[in-house]
């Protein structure tokens, strides 16, 4: 089962990361407002996405020190954030979607590391 799982997070990764810069990155729409949608429910977004991909990143890379984790995935969402604002294209940098960001891969790799402890105990 693990090797499936490594297996599959070698795809999957690069597919989501992708996925997720143009999401991020692409013109900002105006949103219809539906029964669901709350106030700050993007910051729950960026939660999830973060989540996700912390999760899969460790997956793929499981010996990454925390250190370097931190450094490359939150690199990568302050870069997304810088530049939502630079390109002017209906986004801008908001701190709050950073800290949402932050919050979603700090719960990634702690619930990684039960993940992993779990599976040995298997």
């Amino acid at each position: 089962m693990d090797n499936i799982i490594t297996k599959y997070s070698k795809i999957i990764l690069p597919i989501y990361w992708a996925f997720l810069t143009y999401m991020l990155l692409r013109p900002g729409v105006e949103n219809k407002e539906y029964f669901f949608m709350f106030p700050h429910l993007d910051k729950l977004i960026h939660f999830t996405i973060f989540f996700l991909l912390g999760f899969f990143f460790r997956l793929r890379f499981p010996k990454t020190p925390l250190l370097y984790f931190f450094l490359i995935l939150i690199s990568y969402a302050l870069l997304t954030e810088i530049l939502q604002d630079i390109m002017k294209l209906g986004r801008s940098l908001e701190v709050l979607d950073a800290v949402a960001d932050t919050l979603g891969l700090s719960l990634s790799y702690y619930i990684y590391n039960k993940y992993e402890k779990f599976q040995n105990q298997i």
